[in-house]
């Protein structure tokens, strides 16, 4: 439940400082990597909460009660999120490599045009 509230109030922070610009004003700070070791890490914490979830699935407990439904749906959705924060650190990985500039786009980007 940590990871989960936690993580949620954090990208939403991010969220609003993207969405009203208010990184540009804050140029120092670099961003891509910002980004990109946030999402590692939330994807790290949310292996670590999958893992918790599924294990504490009971096996002797009966498909359909409402302790292995909650405990299932948890494990189910914290597997989803932990993808979605992976595929996030990916982009993010690549945004801060600079993945998708060659030479030609850079010597335009210097004032050559």
């Amino acid at each position: 439940m940590f990871v989960a509230v936690f993580l949620w109030l954090v990208t939403i922070a991010l969220f609003v400082l993207y969405l009203f610009q208010l990184h540009m004003k804050l140029y120092m700070v670099p961003w891509p990597l910002v980004l990109m070791a946030f999402n590692m890490g939330a994807a790290v914490l949310y292996v670590t909460a999958f893992i918790t979830c599924s294990a504490s699935v009971e096996q002797t407990s009966l498909k359909g009660t409402r302790q292995y439904n909650q405990r299932a749906a948890a494990s189910f959705f914290s597997c989803l999120v932990m993808i979605a924060y992976g595929l996030s650190a990916f982009f993010s990985f690549q945004a801060w490599r600079g993945v998708g500039s060659n030479a030609a786009t850079s010597q335009m980007a210097g004032g050559y045009a």
